[in-house]
Formats: C-alpha cells, sequence, structure tokens
C-alpha cells in the first residue's frame, strides 16, 4: 500500500540484526511502500507498515554493526526524517539471565521486557562506570525509564495476561502460517531437547561439583507446554558480547539483570522507548545460532500484542519523541 503521510507514523521499531528485521516485517498487519522524501543526513533504510492501529518505522543498524553507539545513531537518524514519531521500541533477542534461586527460571525462548525497578529505570548500562578509591566501583549515571504511557500499557497487559494468557503462540502460528518459508530456515520452536543449561559451577562439563545439575546440566523443572514466559525486569546492556556464565551471573546478582545485550543503552536517554528481548542463550560459552531466528520472532510477537493495549489517541496527546532527544541533548540532533 501507498505509505501515508511522514508525521503519521508514531512508533519507531529498531532492531540490530537481519533475521530480527525479518521477523519484525513478517508481524505486520500491512506493509507500506517506500517514502519519497528522506533527509539527506538520514542513512537509514526503512521497512513501514501497520501493527493494529499504529503506523510503525522499522529501521535495523548496519549489517556486521553492533553496539550501544550504533543503536543511538539509527535512532537519531529515524528522528531526522519521521518528525511525527512518539516513543519506539527496540525489539531483537538476548542472553538470558536465569537465577533458580530466586525463582528466575527464565528459558531459551522466553521474553524479557525493561521494566524499571526501585533503583533502575529498566535498562543499566553496566560497563560504564567510575572507580573510586579502595578499588571500588560504581556506576556512571543511570538510564530514563520509558514513558508513562508504555508503562501503564505494560500494567494493563501484565493484568490481562494473568486472566486471559499471552497471544504469542496465537501470533507466531499465524506468522508461519502466513510465511511458510520462515518454518523452514529457523523461525519455528526449535524444541525443548535443545534448550541446555550448563552448570557454571561444574567445570570440565560433565564433572558434578554441585547437586544441582547432572553431568554439567541444570536439572530444571519441566514445564506444562511449550509457549513463552514474558519475565518483566532489568536488562544490562553493554559494549561486549558476554560468554561468561561468571560475568552473567554477576550482572544477575549486582543489578538482579534478567537479560543481557549490547543496544538499548544507545537508546534509553535520548529515545523514549521500551526493550522487547527474545531470549537466545544464556549468555555462555555454549552461544549458537540454533534459538536465534524464534526468539525473534517471540520477541517480535510480544511487541505487537503490546501495541495491541496502547491506545492511539493516548500516543497523540505525548510529546514528539524528537523533542524529548532534542532536550536531552541541550539542542538540535547532532548525529552525523
Amino acid at each position: 500500500m501507498p505509505p501515508p503521510l511522514i508525521e503519521e507514523y508514531s512508533v519507531g521499531w529498531v532492531c540490530a540484526l537481519p533475521k530480527e528485521l525479518a521477523a519484525a516485517q513478517a508481524i505486520l498487519d500491512e506493509k507500506h511502500g517506500s517514502i519519497t522524501s528522506q533527509d539527506v543526513r538520514d542513512h537509514n533504510n526503512y521497512v513501514l507498515g501497520r501493527v493494529h492501529n499504529h503506523n510503525v518505522v522499522i529501521a535495523c543498524l548496519p549489517a556486521g554493526v553492533d553496539g550501544t553507539n550504533a543503536a543511538s545513531t539509527v535512532a537519531a537518524n529515524m528522528l531526522r526524517t519521521f518528525t511525527g514519531l512518539r516513543f519506539g521500541l527496540m525489539v531483537g533477542i538476548g542472553g538470558g539471565i536465569p537465577n533458580l534461586e530466586k525463582d528466575v527460571d527464565i528459558r531459551l525462548g522466553d521474553v524479557v521486557i525493561s521494566q524499571p525497578d526501585k533503583s533502575h529505570g529498566g535498562v543499566v548500562q553496566y560497563d560504564k562506570i567510575k572507580s573510586l578509591e579502595g578499588g571500588y566501583v560504581v556506576l556512571k549515571g543511570s538510564l530514563n525509564k520509558p514513558p508513562s504511557l508504555l508503562l501503564t500499557a505494560l500494567a494493563t497487559l501484565q493484568a490481562q495476561h494473568e486472566v486471559h494468557g499471552s497471544q504469542i503462540s496465537a501470533y507466531l502460528s499465524y506468522m508461519l502460517e502466513q510465511h511458510p518459508h520462515m518454518e523452514e530456515t529457523g523461525y519455528a520452536f526449535p524444541g525443548v531437547e535443545k534448550d541446555r543449561l550448563y552448570c557454571a559451577n561444574c567445570k570440565p562439563i560433565g564433572s558434578s561439583a554441585c547437586d544441582r545439575c547432572e553431568g554439567g546440566r541444570v536439572r530444571r523443572k519441566e514445564r506444562r507446554n511449550t509457549k513463552p514466559l514474558i519475565h518483566y525486569g532489568i536488562i544490562a546492556s553493554g559494549n561486549q558480547v558476554v560468554k561468561d556464565p561468571a560475568i552473567r551471573d554477576e550482572l544477575g546478582a549486582k543489578y538482579e539483570a534478567k537479560c543481557v545485550e549490547m543496544e538499548a543503552a544507545g537508546l534509553m536517554d535520548d529515545f523514549p522507548c521500551l526493550v522487547i528481548r527474545g531470549i537466545c542463550d544464556y549468555a555462555d560459552a555454549h552461544k549458537n545460532d540454533v534459538w536465534h531466528r524464534y526468539a525473534a520472532a517471540t520477541a517480535v510477537a510480544y511487541a505487537k500484542e503490546f501495541l495491541s493495549i496502547v491506545p492511539l489517541q493516548d500516543v497523540h496527546k505525548i510529546s514528539y519523541a524528537a523533542d524529548v532527544m532534542s532536550k536531552s541533548n541541550g539542542g538540535p540532533l547532532q548525529v552525523e
């Protein structure tokens, strides 16, 4: 379909990987054609469409590029062209941080949503630190929380899930029906047998140094079904790939983080947004690509259900994202 006017797009959707972009495209209710006028300083490519009542702009980080700065640049350039955007969604995959001692039973394919707690706004930039006398290390500043409109929608959706359950599985099924090739390329559920959480205390794998694992694999209760669960809380974001269970568990213990990833911290202060992550691995040495596409699909399915809760009339009442970003930076956008 031909695109609406540029100012009629209200949601900016940022992905980090092509497989995340593919899942986002597949979940659209309606796909729009390309725009004819793009700011000359904006080097993003866009997918445009509609999700429920919302016109959305989807952009992906350049191939092979990651990190908080890259995400910030994509968002800033998006706002140059799409001046009507009110808020953003960062939707993609991340590493899970289970903590069975505190009943945080995160599995591959589950979804983690950035939600503020008492001391953090939903995302923690764990590598932005300062060293104090005596070897103490503390976070340098804190990141903004999502706008009230989105947090109110989160509360509404959580209550709805308590009564009716999530619609993620229904959206996934419909997506695969409409795009059967995606089932062949890995967007379907990989299987419970491929979800292995290895014990961080038992090295080499196969040794038995504790009573919570068997052959190096942590014993977990069997779930009644394979539907993804949704977890709300802190997401740890930084400019490094975490493949060490010790670092993963430290982030979980220090910040009560439930997910670790590499882009969200680049958005939170400048682009009012919510972060949605499908869990694709456990941030350890066993990271692989098996769950990447399915986790991307569960994340976009949650994003679609979330947008069904956000009233369009309320979106139009909040500030433009570009105005929020301009105030945060002390003036007009300066991203090159």
